[in-house]
């Protein structure tokens, strides 16, 4: 997995960003009319500002508002929250990462499914041999 310099996100942030990634761009107050519980409209500024310092997010000045858009791409911080969650509840192992994914989904799996995992695997195995 790549490296990833940034900060990790905490699950209040993941969620502002995965609202900024579905919504493309929005305000502070569009933010807060997407997220899940009651927060305050300054706490939600709060965040968008610490995504901002992370660099998450960056903002742009529309008609006296900020506007936040995604600095970087989606999959990138998906690739992150993945290395926290690995290193969280999987003890920093790929392999139990992938044996519980494989037991939560295995019966769910098709054969095609199972057999395209099967490729990557095959693929990542030729890596490591050169």
């Amino acid at each position: 997995m790549k490296n990833n310099s940034k900060p990790a996100l905490s699950p209040r942030e993941r969620q502002i960003m995965d609202i900024l990634y579905r919504m493309e761009r929005a305000t502070a107050g569009e933010v807060l009319n997407n997220l899940s519980g009651e927060p305050h409209y300054s706490t939600v500024r709060t965040q968008l500002r610490v995504l901002e310092v992370k660099g998450y997010v960056r903002h742009e000045a529309e008609h006296l508002r900020f506007v936040y858009v995604p600095a970087i791409p989606q999959h990138e911080v998906g690739q992150s929250a993945l290395k926290q969650l690995i290193e969280t509840f999987y003890r920093g192992s790929t392999e139990n990462a992938v044996a519980a994914l494989l037991e939560f989904q295995g019966s769910r799996l098709s054969a095609k499914s199972l057999d395209r995992i099967a490729a990557m695997i095959a693929k990542a195995k030729k890596k490591i041999r050169r």
